[in-house]
């Protein structure tokens, strides 16, 4: 998979040289570009925003250099994703459906946001996708593209170290439905007079994976009614 990130604070994408992603940069099941979105400004001061239309607080950021940038990224194949408050809710099924793609770029808007013709010209080119990581705001796009990346490339073949984690994850499509995962423990066996319990001791798989599924009902059910449909 290819990823092209293009932002005006490109070292705000550091992060993505560590762990997991690093190691599928390093070996070669991700190819990651990251762009800085001022090399595509044309005045001295590298201008990229300026005062909405209509009014209003804040500024916007300009339809110019964000249509060079994305010309020299976007094909006929590419996602577009622009992180945005009123976006789409990115989940687990967007992450999955992603994880099929072959090349995806991110659009790190800032301030109150890029004009919304860029979105408009670019879904007559490719897919276009507008996605929030959550109901609150932030300061801008790249905090978004790390959690999207992130959740996207553990789900390409090869990039964890055991195939069957990701099948075991909260939010996971199984038989049973989008369920979080049940608690999880290690060594030692008791701790701060704390037990681990004690089917997960007993060595019967088939008891384990039924206390895991009760588990994880009960714990999505109290903590997340939604993903039940109830």
């Amino acid at each position: 998979m290819r990823i092209d990130v293009i932002s005006i604070f490109p070292e705000y994408l550091n992060p993505l040289q560590l762990s997991l992603v690093g190691k599928a940069i390093e070996g070669g099941l991700l190819d990651l570009k990251i762009h800085n979105l001022r090399d595509n400004t044309a005045d001295p001061h590298r201008t990229v925003d300026d005062s909405p239309y209509g009014g209003g607080p804040g500024m916007v950021m300009l339809a110019e250099p964000w249509g060079a940038a994305l010309d020299e990224v976007i094909v006929a194949d590419s996602v577009l994703i622009i992180p945005t408050p009123s976006g789409e809710v990115f989940s687990q099924s967007v992450a999955e459906q992603l994880a099929q793609k072959r090349h995806l770029v991110f659009a790190c808007g800032r301030y109150e946001g890029i004009d919304s013709r860029v979105a408009d010209h670019f879904a007559t080119k490719a897919q276009v996708l507008e996605l929030s990581i959550g109901d609150y705001v932030l300061a801008g796009g790249e905090v978004a593209a790390l959690v999207v990346i992130e959740a996207v490339a553990r789900l390409i073949p090869g990039v964890l170290g055991n195939s069957e984690s990701a099948a075991d994850d909260s939010f996971a499509a199984t038989e049973h439905g989008r369920l979080l995962e049940a608690p999880v423990y290690t060594k030692p066996a008791s701790w701060r007079d704390l037990a681990v319990p004690e089917v997960l001791l007993s060595g019967n798989h088939a008891e384990i994976a039924k206390w895991r599924l009760q588990q994880a009902q009960q714990r999505t059910q109290q903590r997340r009614p939604d993903l039940t449909g109830d």
